[in-house]
């Protein structure tokens, strides 16, 4: 798994002990800070810029462009933010970074708020991660103790203090404008944009935002320099990036790679390939922002502009595989149920169009979809993405979008044969059982929720359909291949 990895920002995670200040100066840590103090801020996003590196929460926008808007906005006070509100289903790069080396956080906002010219620095993060939160607070009395964080850190007479804030959890905190209300004590909703955080931010001072990852990949070249961060990566993607590599894979967990690294190498290199040795299908970028991609777009490189040429996004860093069994239509409607959930409901696209796409999503699912649902989503997920408020509204349709793009088959399958190619849809299937397979174990009769399976041991069982709730715990616990999955027969009328 680790042949084909470049692990720079996670370097230190498994080799150094997080709560030991000493482990993490002896392996680098704050090198970056203190050549920065001997650099005049020209330089130092001269050094930033020259690197190119671009934010690593999502849109990829240059970082030293951020970090110069707030130098150069006129202000008294200026504060540097930590993003580690890391929200998607399966995402766990942050929080793995905090946990395993969280002074090289806590670096690289010393070096932002040298930059930047800010004395405070916040860590918004989840209270979902109550280990990443212990350590970081251990991290920061530490830095403070050794005088790396606190009246001096900055040089004398130019403090820099970091605090940490706890989310209650919300997805739509993830994006700037949200987490900004959020840390000053108000409901956490975006406003619209200009003006940016940059130029007005917390409590209307200028404020650089950035998350983990990409506040970890400062203090890396700072400590090294730009041509040695841009080693790798792409012309306009440079460095590497950790991604959560999950879902139906062999060898899942956190990887980082070189931007440019194919989702093949990723997949069947690294992750070992699909597990169970079942057949690839897609995988899904971005997380619950981002689009599904077929087979063919495995040689496709990860990258911003390709991946969004594509139709996805890179996102955070989440990569979920799936296989033959996943259905891509019901795997949309998971992803829009829970953008429903998070939407904060301030504007109007988002908070009733996002539930619109879930009920034509269900109806698909359910056996009660027709052909022009399928005309809908499309016109409906364009709208939803043209005038939402935010990102979370302007992304929520990419898994649909991308499915009908990539995968419309599988839709029309849905509501013109009426039937799930994948056998996933529970109201497009049923369960048999195979007498001349069953054996009479009994696991499948005593595990059924409803009782609906009859037979003696050592026997061949039955099903009874008018009972069946179709949860797939008789085929899921049969070791004999017994129980076979199969199309329903629907109503004539299914599609009045």
């Amino acid at each position: 798994m680790m042949r084909g990895q470049v692990r720079r920002v996670l370097r230190n995670c498994g080799v150094i002990d997080p709560c030991d200040i000493r482990h993490a100066v002896a392996r680098g840590g704050y090198a970056g800070l203190e050549r920065a103090r001997g650099m005049d801020p020209a330089a130092r996003l001269t050094e930033l810029e020259r690197s190119g590196l671009r934010g690593r929460g999502g849109a990829g926008f240059p970082v030293a462009r951020k970090w110069k808007t707030c130098a150069d906005t006129p202000s008294d006070t200026r504060y540097v933010v930590c993003n580690a509100d890391e929200g998607d289903p399966g995402a766990f790069m942050n929080r793995s970074l905090l946990e395993g080396d969280p002074h090289s956080v806590l670096e690289g906002m010393a070096i932002a708020g040298l930059t930047v010219g800010a004395a405070e620095g916040i860590i918004y993060c989840r209270a979902e991660y109550p280990l990443a939160l212990a350590r970081l607070r251990l991290a920061i009395g530490k830095a403070e103790e050794a005088g790396l964080l606190g009246p001096d850190a900055l040089g004398p007479g130019r403090p820099f203090h970091i605090r940490v804030k706890e989310g209650a959890g919300a997805f739509v905190c993830g994006e700037e404008t949200a987490l900004l209300a959020s840390i000053e004590g108000r409901r956490g909703t975006p406003r619209p944009r200009p003006p940016f955080p940059a130029v007005s931010g917390l409590w209307g001072r200028p404020t650089t935002i950035n998350n983990v990852e990409t506040l970890a990949s400062a203090a890396l070249i700072f400590r090294n320099d730009a041509a040695w961060f841009a080693e790798y990566g792409t012309a306009k993607s440079k460095g590497t990036k950790t991604f959560a590599l999950v879902g139906n894979v062999k060898r899942p967990g956190l990887v980082e790679v070189p931007l440019g690294t194919t989702l093949r190498q990723m997949i069947f290199d690294i992750g070992g390939g699909v597990a169970g040795d079942h057949r690839f299908k897609a995988v899904q970028t971005g997380g619950p922002s981002g689009g599904c991609l077929p087979e063919g777009s495995l040689d496709i490189p990860v990258d911003y502009e390709s991946l969004q040429a594509a139709g996805t996004i890179m996102g955070s860093g989440g990569v979920v595989v799936m296989d033959e069994r996943t259905c891509m239509v019901d795997f949309a409607r998971y992803f829009l149920d829970f953008a429903v959930d998070e939407s904060c409901g301030k504007c109007g696209p988002c908070r009733l169009g996002t539930h619109q796409l879930l009920r034509i999503l269900e109806d698909i699912t359910q056996g009660r979809g027709t052909e022009a649902d399928i005309e809908l989503l499309e016109e409906l997920g364009r709208t939803v993405a043209r005038g939402s408020l935010c990102g979370l509204g302007t992304s929520a349709p990419n898994p649909v979008l991308s499915t009908l793009r990539y995968f419309r088959d599988e839709y029309v399958a849905h509501v013109r044969s009426r039937r799930c190619p994948a056998h996933a849809c529970r109201d497009y299937i049923s369960y048999e059982i195979d007498e001349s397979e069953c054996t009479g174990c009994t696991v499948c009769s005593g595990l059924c929720p409803v009782q609906g399976i009859s037979g003696v041991r050592k026997g061949a069982h039955s099903i009874d359909s008018a009972v069946c709730i179709r949860c797939g715990v008789c085929s899921n616990s049969c070791n004999f291949g017994a129980v076979h999955t199969v199309d329903r027969a629907q109503p004539q009328d299914a599609t009045t």
